[in-house]
């Protein structure tokens, strides 16, 4: 028997099929069919599924896979073993709580930094002992590009990245990207600093989106070493949630 997870983000909607810990299968779509779900169940004879949104719709697809397993809705009595202390948990989204359920559960006993780059870029840690207590949220890249076009008057808007990485730019497009880019890069780099000066030794887990880019962008960086993409981070997260919760 398998598990499918289903993760509904802003953009798009992840969705992966798990054996116990092994990843069998994931997948990606802007919307997602009943159908497209009901052949996953069958292919993988999948008996339980968990569900996360970001967003309040309710999909159509939902009732159809409620009537074919067991169907769980994430939410953050769902901690899988972590100790959430954040003071206003209601308003945690649960892709930050799922990515860091994620890290202990590939990290346990080790304290993590969660960068999760997606339409938003969040900084999220948890301790060696599983305490959560917050983290950062800050604009993605995309995010940066389209601001940039909509309140300026004559600045371009950047659709996608062209693997610019250098000090400046030499001509407006490429002094956007310089702009984006090193400034992610500056402000990434930062959070880690501060966390390694305050005495915490921690591992530095990439997810999202996102992750790829912002691997190439640290690859030459100090903290390059100890930085481990995990692209499916909240998946893995919620998988042990909805183990954690049948158990």
């Amino acid at each position: 028997m398998a598990n499918l997870v289903i993760d509904i983000g802003n953009t798009l909607t992840k969705i992966a099929v798990f054996r116990h810990d092994e990843l069998l299968h994931t997948e990606h779509y802007p919307v997602v069919e009943a159908s497209t779900l009901l052949n996953l169940l069958d292919q993988y004879q999948i008996n339980k599924a968990i569900i996360s949104s970001v967003k309040k719709e309710v999909e159509s697809w939902r009732e159809p896979l409620k009537e074919k397993v067991d169907l769980k809705y994430f939410n953050v009595e769902m901690t899988a073993g972590i100790r959430n202390q954040y003071k206003t948990p209601q308003t945690l989204g649960p892709d930050r709580l799922a990515a860091v359920i994620g890290a202990y559960k590939l990290y346990p006993g080790k304290s993590s930094l969660v960068i999760d780059a997606g339409t938003a870029i969040t900084y999220d840690w948890i301790d060696a002992e599983g305490n959560y207590f917050g983290g950062s949220i800050s604009p993605g890249l995309n995010m940066r590009y389209k601001a940039l076009n909509y309140y300026t008057g004559a600045l371009p808007l950047i659709s996608e990245d062209a693997g610019f990485n250098d000090t400046y730019g030499s001509d407006t497009t490429t002094a956007i990207r310089s702009g984006v880019q090193n400034g992610i890069k500056y402000e990434v780099t930062g959070f880690i600093q501060s966390y390694q000066e305050s005495g915490k030794e921690l591992n530095i887990i990439l997810s999202g989106g996102d992750s790829n880019f912002f691997d190439t962008l640290l690859k030459n960086s100090i903290f390059a070493p100890y930085i481990k993409n995990e692209p499916y981070l909240v998946l893995k997260g919620l998988n042990a949630a909805i183990q954690n919760n049948n158990d």
